[in-house]
């Protein structure tokens, strides 16, 4: 990749979903590619003639001019796709004060624990460039500012700071996606992966939920934001955890200030370079102005799976054939920043992910709705989300399956690395979940439901199992 020197005179999106990446693009848009945020693929262009290809002129693209007065870090700020029950007349109306706030040019007041302080006469105001309704980007000083950001936003929005450097384009492989065709081709109802996947326990669920938010009083965790002291809390309890169910387990720092990841490892036990990675992220975001942010669906859900997978594995004393990670990722509500740091080094050092799979909310649903599971409508690999809803119609057939337009968590950043993954959720739909970004997100309230989690993180194990292949010390330990 050639990277230009010239300042950008504007900014280009278009929907990722148009699969405009693949197609046969000028070099000044693919040396000019900053990633993907909020389902669009961006561009910082830098020659002005780019602007008149016939490309970019399609109606629902976005051109916004870049006006340059000293350093600034862009952030892209995005409306996530709630259930129209969400949308009410209060929430509305912090929005519109939101933006309004933004227009003004007010600098970013402080907070104790989401936030850094920034004086307004050595950072500059923050501007508002660009707003169409459900998306935006804001121009800020430095990028602490772009940090700090997402402490400031309406309930349902989240920030993702764009980079500074065009990054590479690295689609998955085709022959990546092969090998996932070869999987389903043969995937088949196994009785010994139903038993294994049905020993996960909902009791030792709800036990690690309540720690993990503070409902049992025995944790102390009042935050699990990035920047909170309970969110270290939470990283060394789980790597401990981890460490207990056989895991080669570190703490993986990425940026000065936030909770590591914890990355957990399981050597293959055959010489083998393929690697199956699941996950989910452990920190919160509560209600904007408070300190409380027990994060019990967004991501407690998806911690606790990983942490009833890990112990299911040691119960059993499963080998794999393929190398397998278990991770959960910090940073995430900042703009997936644990994830694309992990995801970066990885592919830095030619990693073979074979398959990705995150868990991100996977504990709500309406009362008069059924069990659900919803793969991502816009960002992953087709290929590994059929592989799931396959998996989940044999081995968990008591959810309900679909899309949901909710985007993005942690496997985007694999996506972006070229590596085939997808995201488990809750709902084939958007978010219904009333307390997400909510101080109020525990596990002991009407709709928290461990029963879809624990169906959710089977169908999640069960595709780690086809996916890795595993070996038992005694089939006789399970009851077929």
């Amino acid at each position: 990749m050639i990277v230009n020197s010239l300042a950008p005179v504007a900014l280009f999106a278009a929907p990722y979903a148009t699969g405009i990446l693949n197609h046969n693009l000028p070099a000044c848009l693919t040396n000019s590619y900053y990633g993907i945020f909020g389902e669009q693929a961006v561009f910082k262009l830098t020659d002005p003639s780019c602007l008149d290809t016939q490309l970019l002129q399609h109606e629902s693209n976005v051109f916004v001019p870049l006006q340059h007065a000293g350093p600034q870090q862009l952030v892209w700020i995005q409306e996530s796709a709630v259930d129209a029950s969400l949308q009410t007349a209060e929430y509305e109306a912090a929005v519109h004060d939101f933006f309004r706030w933004l227009r003004a040019g007010d600098a970013i007041l402080p907070s104790d624990h989401q936030a850094v302080l920034l004086a307004p006469d050595a950072s500059g105001p923050l501007s508002l460039v660009y707003h169409d309704g459900r998306s935006g980007i804001v121009a800020v000083p430095d990028d602490k500012a772009a940090r700090a950001l997402s402490a400031f936003l309406p309930q349902y929005w989240k920030a993702s700071p764009i980079p500074s450097t065009p990054v590479a384009y690295l689609p998955v492989p085709d022959h990546a996606v092969v090998h996932i065709r070869k999987l389903l081709a043969s995937l088949r109802f196994d009785p010994v992966v139903a038993a294994i996947v049905n020993g996960l326990s909902v009791e030792k669920m709800r036990k690690d939920i309540r720690y993990l938010t503070n409902e049992d009083g025995e944790s102390g965790i009042v935050s699990r934001h990035s920047f909170a002291g309970g969110a270290m809390v939470a990283a060394d309890w789980i790597k401990a955890q981890l460490e207990e169910a056989g895991g080669i387990c570190e703490l993986r720092y990425f940026l000065q200030g936030y909770a590591p990841n914890v990355v957990c490892k399981y050597p293959a036990a055959e010489e083998t370079s393929a690697t199956v990675l699941i996950s989910g992220h452990y920190d919160s975001r509560g209600s904007f102005g408070m300190t409380r942010a027990p994060g019990g669906n967004d991501d407690g859900s998806g911690t606790i799976s990983i942490l009833a997978v890990a112990r299911r594995i040691k119960q059993l004393g499963l080998k794999f054939r393929s190398n397998v990670e278990l991770v959960t990722f910090a940073g995430e509500e900042q703009g997936l920043l644990g994830s694309k740091a992990y995801a970066k080094e990885l592919r830095a050092q030619g990693a073979n992910v074979t398959v990705m799979i995150q868990a991100d909310m996977t504990g709500y649903h309406a009362p008069d709705e059924p069990a659900q599971l919803g793969l991502p409508m816009y960002i992953g690999t087709q290929e590994v989300a059929d592989l799931v809803a396959k998996i989940a119609a044999i081995y968990s057939p008591e959810l309900t399956v679909g899309y949901t337009a909710a985007c993005c968590s942690d496997h985007q950043s694999f996506h972006e690395q070229g590596y085939p993954a997808t995201q488990v959720f809750e709902r084939a739909g958007r978010i219904a979940d009333p307390m997400y970004h909510n101080s109020g997100d525990v596990s002991d309230r009407p709709g928290y439901d461990l029963s879809q989690v624990r169906s959710i993180a089977k169908v999640q194990f069960a595709t780690l199992l086809h996916a890795a292949g595993f070996d038992l010390p005694d089939e006789d330990d399970l009851k077929l």
